[in-house]
């Protein structure tokens, strides 16, 4: 029997009370093909452009915490002796863009340092960002699996901390803390719709290792009032969430190099899929073409954002679904 995940929101909502650019994210009602959508703007997040801000640099913050031996309040980790502690710390990840501009931005916050390892699809514009955050950066392979294995390898050559978004077996607690800084969108939606009473019937979550969709979904189940289907979709080139919870076991997937760069993981996190096993209602997958017309349909309604962060919006465009809810997870990086 599997050990049930705990995502804690009232831990990262504590640091983000102390932090001066955190506000909730926009959640508006558009009008798209003659349908009511309501979707969650995570675009602008905190400066970054999108939703990963939440989760490295809350992340960071605990494992901070969690090599000084004790709690401490958020404020305390701006202090000297906290920064003393932490300028000895080196925050090592792979990323596809966003999770290591979350892990570079915290540790550059909080006095620590970080070294992110990049495919070459990545593109340069994310190393670049990178790079502005004092962050290093490393080439590492053809693909993000590749990179995966060489921060792992650095890690262990070098003593650095691990703090990928992903989880394996014997790899469980930097990721599930990324996760349960991604459980602040969810309570932001839950409190607005306490409010006025919008619930959503569908929800539409993508997915690259399934954090994001797994923390949204665990917060829906345990904390909606009102129950929507949950739809977790990801590229037709990369659907490693599908078929591990098919098949009831992680497996990796082969396709080509997908538009949806930041969702073209071909391996899921253990964590996200056995949450998503018992939380989600639908598997589903778009095409890069489908993706980049739903970022067109986006732009046309005034958002700005890539064929990554307007996947959901991809899959609702093709269902007719009462009051659907999708997440526009990312900003248009040449805008961000």
């Amino acid at each position: 029997m599997k050990k049930a995940i705990t995502l804690d929101v009232t831990q990262p909502l504590a640091l983000l009370a102390a932090c001066p650019a955190y506000n909730p994210s926009p959640l508006t009602t558009c009008q798209l093909d003659g349908r009511s959508i309501l979707i969650k703007d995570e675009t602008k997040r905190m400066g970054l452009g999108a939703f990963k801000a939440l989760g490295g640099v809350y992340a960071v913050a605990k494992l901070i915490e969690a090599r000084l031996g004790y709690p401490i309040a958020p404020q305390e980790l701006l202090d000297a002796p906290c920064r003393a502690i932490a300028s000895d710390m080196v925050f090592v990840c792979a990323s596809a863009g966003n999770h290591g501009l979350a892990v570079a931005t915290g540790a550059r916050v909080f006095g620590a340092r970080a070294r992110i390892h990049l495919a070459q699809t990545v593109p340069e514009d994310f190393a670049i960002r990178l790079r502005d955050k004092g962050a290093e950066v490393v080439r590492s392979g053809n693909n993000y699996e590749a990179s995966v294995n060489a921060a792992v390898s650095d890690c262990e050559a070098t003593g650095a901390i691990h703090l990928a978004d992903g989880s394996w077996p014997g790899y469980t607690e930097p990721p599930r803390l990324v996760m349960e800084g991604y459980t602040v969108i969810a309570e932001e939606m839950r409190r607005s719709f306490a409010r006025n009473g919008n619930w959503p019937s569908h929800v539409y979550l993508q997915a690259g290792v399934g954090g994001l969709a797994a923390a949204i979904a665990h917060m829906i189940r345990s904390t909606w009032a009102e129950q929507p289907k949950i739809i977790v979709v990801e590229p037709v080139a990369a659907p490693c969430l599908r078929e591990s919870a098919i098949a009831g076991r992680i497996v990796t997937v082969e396709g080509p190099t997908s538009t949806m760069g930041r969702l073209d993981c071909k391996t899921p996190s253990m964590l996200a899929l056995n949450i998503l096993m018992s939380c989600a209602d639908e598997w589903v997958t778009v095409s890069d073409e489908q993706a980049s017309e739903a970022v067109e349909t986006a732009r046309a309604t005034g958002f700005l954002t890539t064929p990554s962060g307007a996947a959901g919006l991809s899959a609702c465009l093709r269902q007719d679904a009462a009051r659907p809810l999708i997440i526009l997870s990312e900003g248009s990086v040449s805008d961000a």
